[in-house]
């Protein structure tokens, strides 16, 4: 199954290229990548240790490179999460204006190098399938973007690609920290073998790691990319990247850094610290100075992405559990958003707060759906985003060794007034779209038909996760569990 699910929107890209409907196309792709994932999600075995669904074939046996795919519970709620913002965005899509072709087929190269990355179980290819979905990423936002789309462009593929290159620089120097007879890209084989890590090495690998990583997912202070990227962004590339890219190197941090170098993540556990109250309280703060509803969401997610920082930064279950669920969450609600967004900017022709206004009227509909995406974003109970933070909050505070001046006690505080700082910008900028005085010309807006479905298939996710979220928390334990059992 984890061959098809990369495979359909690689070959049904191919097809547009030769022909094919260019929407249905990507529709049904997208739409039977969500049922290959249902199924896949059915078909797990939580009782089972280990990665399930194992394909593996090799490439070059010498160097220890080999086509190796898996799943566990971490990446099986990943894969779900992208085959499901992959259906919204690709039916939100509105009519392209000049290559409908390329465009259909970005979109779903993204996808693919996304589902990819999360199946993969070899560092080379996890690496190159996220480098995959990043190049269409650039494409669409310098070709099909809005206002200066293309210092956007240029601006995210700096950032970006100075990330990556610095990502790579630490999985090579990974690479080349084992034995010669050991060296391999496995990582089932590395996280089984750690201590074959050049001791030495180990912190620098791991700085290497946060730092690559950390660019890709706009660590304070690399986060500048971020908003005007997604401000520029097509509607379905935003839904895309904000919920579901910007997660690659959260997933690696899970993924690789933390089981393979426990010891030097809690070393820098300080840095960290100080990096993610950054991003909660700084960015939190600019995002209240926003006079753009794109540009406030742009912000909004970096700053969430300070909640996530700080359950990995936990180093216990609890924590780690409410980050890996907040992954999930937060790419759900910031999708939704996006997704609505773009439908106020498609039939206003603007964002800017001070140019709208009780939308409500004319709209009902996307008001109320932009309403619960707000109150999910919030950490609002019943949607999966509050008891994610819950456990992130629990799992942070719960490490202090000497309350109430632990440095990971603070940070946590910190992280609280954040959800303060949320609730201000969210909740003001709903009030300025969709309620007050309402101008004449926006009196005669249509309200979304069909196109309520696909936020309505987002935020029923929202919800499922939010009233059950231990459906969500008994896949990923046992991943955790595996290499944090000494910081219970």
């Amino acid at each position: 199954m984890l061959i098809l699910l990369i495979l359909i929107p690689i070959l049904a890209a191919a097809a547009i290229f030769l022909g094919a409907s260019s929407r249905l196309t990507a529709v049904a792709a997208s739409w039977l990548n969500l049922l290959i994932t249902l199924i896949a999600v059915f078909h797990y075995d939580n009782s089972v240790a280990g990665y399930q669904e194992i394909l593996k074939f090799p490439i070059l046996p010498d160097w220890g490179l080999q086509f190796f795919l898996g799943v566990d519970g971490l990446s099986l709620i990943m894969l779900l999460l992208t085959s499901i913002v992959t259906v919204a965005a690709i039916w939100v899509t509105p009519k392209v204006e000049g290559n409908e072709r390329a465009y259909f087929a970005s979109l779903l190269f993204i996808s693919a190098g996304a589902l990819g990355a999360f199946a993969s179980l070899d560092l080379f290819f996890f690496y190159a399938f996220h480098e995959l979905a990043l190049i269409p990423t650039f494409l669409l936002i310098g070709i099909w973007g809005t206002g200066d789309r293309q210092t956007a462009a240029w601006k995210i593929t700096i950032y970006l690609a100075v990330g990556s290159f610095i990502l790579l620089l630490g999985i090579i120097g990974l690479y080349l920290s084992l034995p010669p007879v050991s060296r391999t890209f496995d990582i089932t084989f590395l996280q089984q073998h750690r201590d074959l890590i050049a001791p030495g090495s180990r912190n620098s690998i791991y700085l290497a790691l946060l730092l690559g990583f950390g660019i890709l997912i706009s660590l304070f202070p690399f986060h500048t990319w971020a908003p005007t990227a997604y401000a520029s962004a097509p509607t379905p590339a935003a839904m895309l990247h904000a919920g579901v890219i910007k997660k690659f190197g959260l997933y690696g941090l899970l993924r690789v850094a933390l089981p393979l170098l426990p010891d030097s993540a809690k070393h820098y556990a300080g840095l960290l610290l100080i990096l993610l109250v950054g991003n909660i309280i700084y960015c939190g703060l600019a995002t209240i100075g926003q006079k753009r509803l794109d540009l406030m969401l742009g912000y909004s997610s970096v700053m969430h992405m300070g909640y996530i920082f700080l359950g990995i930064a936990s180093f216990n279950m609890i924590g780690t559990t409410g980050a890996a669920l907040l992954m999930f969450a937060h790419g759900l609600s910031i999708a939704a958003l996006f997704a609505i967004a773009g439908q106020v900017r498609e039939r206003t022709g603007t964002l800017t707060f001070s140019e709208l206004g009780g939308l409500a009227k004319p709209m009902p509909i996307l008001g109320f759906t932009f309403g619960l995406a707000a109150f999910a974003a919030i950490g609002l109970p019943g949607f999966a985003n509050f008891p994610s933070e819950i456990l992130v909050f629990f799992g942070a505070f719960n490490n202090g060794t000497a309350a109430p001046y632990s440095h990971y006690q603070i940070a946590t505080v910190c992280a609280l007034w954040g959800l303060v700082i949320s609730a201000v910008y969210m909740l003001r900028a709903y009030r300025a779209v969709f309620f007050g005085e309402i101008q004449d010309r926006w009196a005669v807006l249509k309200d979304i038909t069909t196109l309520r479905w696909p936020v309505i298939l987002l935020l029923a996710t929202l919800l499922l996760a939010g009233f059950f979220p231990q459906l969500f928390i008994n896949l990923v334990k046992p991943v955790f569990a595996n290499f944090l059992p000494a910081y219970l």
